[in-house]
């Protein structure tokens, strides 16, 4: 059995077809995880989601979430490894989850109606977006403590 060598995500992705990529932060903190809900489009809005959003062309996957948190959160955070397999969005845009911490500033709902840290045991009260759902069942070992 062979595996696709999944691209280097320190490699500004190319202005080319294909897929739009997204990413999505799983930011950990005392075991838990960090998770927003949706205020917009209305057919997304009151659902929940990893903070994140596209990559845009020239951009590192990596550089494209710390520009997310930013805009979105109001933090800074230090992206580490990826999380999961890539999951494909109804709209035919590719999610990949990375796991994070925090480097600086206070999750604040800039863009999203609120946000939340959630235990593993908590993880399944909320309704996730249809793409964040399986990523957001991964995340459980990596809550503890």
């Amino acid at each position: 059995m062979t595996s696709t060598p999944r691209p280097d995500p320190a490699v500004p992705l190319p202005a080319v077809d294909g897929p739009q990529i997204v990413v999505g932060a799983a930011i950990i903190r005392h075991g838990r995880v960090l998770a927003a809900q949706r205020a917009t489009p209305p057919a997304a809005a009151g659902r929940w989601e990893f903070p994140g959003g596209k990559v845009d062309p020239g951009e590192t996957e990596p550089d494209a979430l710390v520009r997310e948190c930013v805009e979105e959160l109001g933090v800074r955070i230090v992206v580490g490894d990826r999380l999961g397999a890539d999951v494909t969005m109804v709209n035919g845009a590719v999610l990949r989850l990375y796991l994070a911490e925090l480097l600086a500033g206070e999750p604040r709902a800039l863009e999203h109606l609120e946000v939340r840290w959630l235990a593993a045991d908590e993880l399944d009260s909320v309704p996730w977006l249809p793409a964040d759902a399986p990523l957001a069942a991964a995340l459980a070992p990596h809550l503890t403590g």
